[in-house]
């Protein structure tokens, strides 16, 4: 059986929550710790290095496949990596094993990479939709719309994105991801005023820098950032964006 990629040295596998490391406890000590150390190295390198995430979940599954978490490692793993038919049927084998709901979206988001946008738009209006918590249910709506919009609904994915969440006034991912998507969706019908104004929103509550919202208001606005940076100046989208913030 392939070892699997190295694992630095300070990797110690106690890094995980508790809950995690109790699944791992009925597998053999050495085993468990093995499981664990590569399991923290998903979780580091899941958005920066996909393909190796990749590589440490297959190490995972390959010792603990009968495990709900080594089936979720796996398919987060697959899934940043685009490959959209292992990473469903991962995620399908972790919710069949636990009962959860909570990686619709990216369930949706699969069916939408293997060409099937009807069936990302039954996962999104399924029962199970509404057990989501707040920032699920945002991100379920986002690949809603883009459902529509390959089914060539542009209109239909704008409606899809108008709900209150918009004027949420939390800092949180979901909602810059939320706003940007709703505004990327008035862009590409015209709306291109409407769509200023809810770029320049999410890139007012973006400090983390979760989306490109904030270049997207300067090039709406007819300025490049290269220009921004040689002038030295606030453009007009900074200060709009602070009134609005």
């Amino acid at each position: 059986m392939p070892q699997g990629p190295e694992i630095p040295d300070d990797v110690t596998g106690r890094e995980l929550d508790r809950a995690v490391r109790s699944e791992l406890s009925g597998l053999a000590l050495n085993t468990a710790t093995e499981v664990s150390r590569h399991l923290v190295m998903v979780a580091r390198l899941l958005d920066e290095e996909p393909e190796l995430a990749y590589a440490h979940a297959q190490r995972v599954k390959a010792l603990s496949q009968r495990l709900a978490v080594a089936r979720e490692a796996m398919g987060l793993a697959a899934y940043q990596c685009g490959k959209w038919s292992e990473a469903r049927a991962e995620l399908r084998a972790f919710q069949r094993m636990t009962g959860s709901s909570e990686y619709l979206a990216e369930l949706a988001d699969c069916e939408r990479g293997l060409g099937n946008p009807e069936k990302a738009l039954e996962i999104a209006g399924s029962r199970a939709a509404n057990a989501l918590d707040e920032a699920g249910r945002a991100e379920l709506r986002i690949v809603a719309a883009g459902a529509r919009a390959d089914l060539g609904q542009r209109d239909a994915a704008v409606v899809t994105l108008q709900c209150p969440e918009l004027n949420s006034r939390k800092t949180e991912p979901w909602v810059a991801r939320l706003r940007y998507a709703y505004a990327d969706a008035l862009l590409v019908v015209g709306r291109t005023d409407e769509a200023l104004t809810w770029f320049a929103r999410a890139a007012a509550g973006d400090d983390e820098g979760w989306t490109d919202a904030a270049d997207r208001v300067v090039e709406l606005e007819g300025f490049t950032v290269a220009d921004i940076e040689e002038s030295d100046e606030v453009s007009d989208s900074d200060e709009w964006a602070e009134e609005t913030d």
